[in-house]
């Protein structure tokens, strides 16, 4: 849609689709963290074993955040989608893993390095974190480049 300020049809806001964009992927991730969170816990038991530890809130006072964090990913991933989905060239695919591995490049590394250099966590647990963020962030590129698609 050509973007004409005297034709009579209104321009679409781009906050409607970073809105949808969000709520779509948000429920995506949602499921797919949800999910996989008792499918690793079922898996790998022992690695939950160092989340038994006082640094953790195991109390469920803050379980909603838990419940929340997909959508709020995916509404700051969709702004970061909409500026540069342009130039992420290739099929729905190789779109969704680049996003991945731009967000986890620019986001997730600088974050893990320095919760490991801060806080009492195994270098087992952030490597596991960051591949967490980088499979979410690929998910949603995958989910906003058939979007776009479609």
């Amino acid at each position: 849609m050509e973007n004409n300020p005297t034709s009579n049809q209104p321009v679409p806001s781009p906050f409607s689709g970073i809105l949808k964009k969000g709520i779509i992927a948000g429920i995506a991730v949602f499921l797919a963290s949800y999910g996989g969170l008792y499918a690793a816990i079922s898996l790998k038991p022992d690695l939950f074993i160092d989340y038994i530890n006082p640094i953790f809130n195991s109390d469920g006072s803050r379980d909603m955040f838990f419940y929340v964090h997909p959508f709020i990913l995916c509404f700051a991933l969709a702004i970061l989608w909409n500026r540069f989905r342009r130039f992420l060239p290739g099929g729905v695919l190789v779109k969704g893993l680049e996003f991945g591995a731009m967000y986890a490049l620019v986001a997730l590394i600088p974050v893990m390095w320095i919760t490991y250099s801060a806080i009492d966590v195994t270098m087992v647990m952030v490597f596991t974190w960051l591949l967490y963020g980088f499979v979410q962030a690929s998910l949603v590129g995958i989910i906003f480049a058939w979007l776009d698609e479609n």
